[in-house]
């Protein structure tokens, strides 16, 4: 089949993706910005990148009309209030129109658990959403899932946060509320199960794991599954912003994504028998702690494939960051070092691509903490959204509090940009050039745009530090040697 996914730079998208080619589908990418989509050279004879933003309609006439089934995987857990809402429903309503003009007979659509009377605001435009989806001509079929736990999902790796941090948790009433988690391999069962699948026309299913259990229950079960002795404590003071405050200070999450989760913690998100999809696609899903421990064991493995963070929302990038793709050559207040050396340039590239994380910075990583604290602070992402692996870097993947915008190891050049609180804009790049006499130089360019006299003095006032920090860096990069790993014995 002919299909058009959209959302496919997303957590699910990533992973929708590569289970529809090798079904043998050839799939339609819509996106925002293909600078920041990037294919492997196996994906692409079965790929097309098609360009366009569903709050912009006039974008949308390009696309093809021939397809026959379509993903709608378009939503954001950074929104609030009445705006988030009706732009939710104008996205909807421009993809409906487009969808009118398609020879399309299915649209799928991943919502959310929606079975109390009080919904919070992400639930109720979820639900919103399949009501303006339902008047395409095209078949609707609606997965409603509760919290999906993956390796790179939002809610693993908020509890996860939780639980590694914090032996003892003090929390809002609501970790009371009743949840039916999914692996996100169940959701990719169900996703791929339902398309051409016409006993799914035209119905909406609540899919979930064989648990049922409250927040407080799972935070406990990954503790025991990483051997954590922890300890909740309720109480009904913590106010919803007090609460969201909370969260955001000790977890890797936004603050808008956190004010979502504790609004959405209100509500039960358990699936209704009526709705099952047993009847249609039987299944046997993994259970909360089997699902967990896969998780970590993809993550041990370094075979996260997407992760939440990958989106724009979980910091403060703008849309269009990735125009600032050349660093400008006007108005700009620079650190520039280099190091010549005669190693082997692939050993330095790799330092240069396992930057960040768990690695670190090479050099005063405690000054890169309290930068990352002050950040976060101020409502930047800081320093705990690390990076989806630990050793590979693709464009728009996020790197503690920068994005990347290149990572072309064919010409040895990493270029970052700063999704830090900051009084101007900031880029960081890495180049490895060869030198006539066989040698090699890396070049270290740090380079920020200051915006007015903030900006400035900010630069300024940091001098004596980018002293210590960026010369100290670039010669660990160049001298890093990376431990031995110890072969596994089957």
């Amino acid at each position: 089949m002919k299909i058009l996914l959209t959302g496919a730079n997303g957590y699910i998208g990533q992973r929708l993706l590569p289970l529809l080619i090798e079904a043998g589908h050839e799939v339609v990418c819509l996106v925002r910005d293909p600078r920041r989509f990037e294919l492997p050279e196996s994906q692409r004879p079965h790929v097309t990148v098609a360009q366009g933003d569903l709050l912009k309609p006039e974008s949308l006439q390009e696309l093809p009309t021939d397809i026959e089934a379509a993903y709608y995987l378009v939503h954001s857990m950074s929104g609030d209030g009445k705006d988030f809402f009706q732009l939710e429903q104008e996205s909807a309503r421009n993809f409906t129109a487009y969808l009118n003009r398609t020879t399309a007979r299915q649209v799928i659509y991943l919502s959310g658990i929606a079975n109390d009377q009080a919904l919070s605001v992400h639930l109720r435009s979820r639900k919103g959403v399949e009501e303006v989806l339902g008047k395409a001509q095209a078949a609707l079929t609606v997965l409603r899932a509760s919290i999906i736990i993956g390796s790179g999902s939002a809610s693993f790796e908020i509890i996860r946060d939780l639980v590694e941090k914090l032996p003892v948790m003090i929390t809002p009433r609501w970790l009371n509320s009743r949840c039916q988690p999914i692996g996100i391999r169940d959701v990719m069962f169900y996703l791929t199960g339902v398309l051409g699948n016409e006993a799914c026309y035209g119905r909406s299913f609540d899919i979930g794991g064989p648990d049922v259990l409250t927040y407080r229950e799972m935070l406990l079960q990954l503790a025991q599954v990483r051997g954590y002795r922890r300890y909740i404590i309720t109480v009904p003071v913590l106010t919803p912003r007090l609460s969201s405050w909370w969260l955001f200070l000790v977890t890797s999450t936004s603050f808008s994504l956190a004010q979502s989760l504790v609004e959405s913690l209100r509500n039960d998100t358990v699936a209704d028998p009526k709705r099952s999809i047993a009847a249609v696609l039987p299944h046997e899903c993994m259970g909360y702690t089997e699902t967990v421990q896969l998780a970590f064991q993809r993550i041990e493995q370094n075979e996260v494939v997407s992760s939440w963070s990958d989106a724009l929302s979980s910091g403060k990038m703008p849309r269009n960051y990735m125009d600032h793709i050349q660093i400008p050559q006007y108005g700009l207040l620079t650190d520039r070092q280099t190091l010549r050396f005669r190693r082997d340039p692939q050993q330095v590239l790799q330092n240069v691509w396992s930057i960040g994380g768990d690695r670190g910075w090479y050099k005063v990583d405690w000054l890169w903490r309290i930068r990352g604290i002050m950040d976060k602070m101020v409502g930047g992402p800081g320093l705990r959204r690390g990076r989806r692996s630990p050793t590979k870097l693709r464009a728009g993947d996020p790197l503690d509090f920068w994005r990347v915008l290149v990572a072309d190891k064919a010409n040895r050049r990493l270029l970052l940009y700063a999704e830090m609180k900051l009084p101007g804009e900031a880029w960081l790049q890495f180049r490895i050039l060869d030198n006539e006499d066989g040698s090699h130089t890396l070049e270290q360019l740090a380079a920020f745009r200051p915006k007015g006299l903030a900006g400035r003095l900010y630069w300024y006032s940091l001098v004596p530090f980018h002293f210590i920090i960026f010369k100290g860096m670039i010669e660990n990069i160049v001298q890093y040697e990376a431990p031995e790993q110890v072969p596994v014995v089957a």
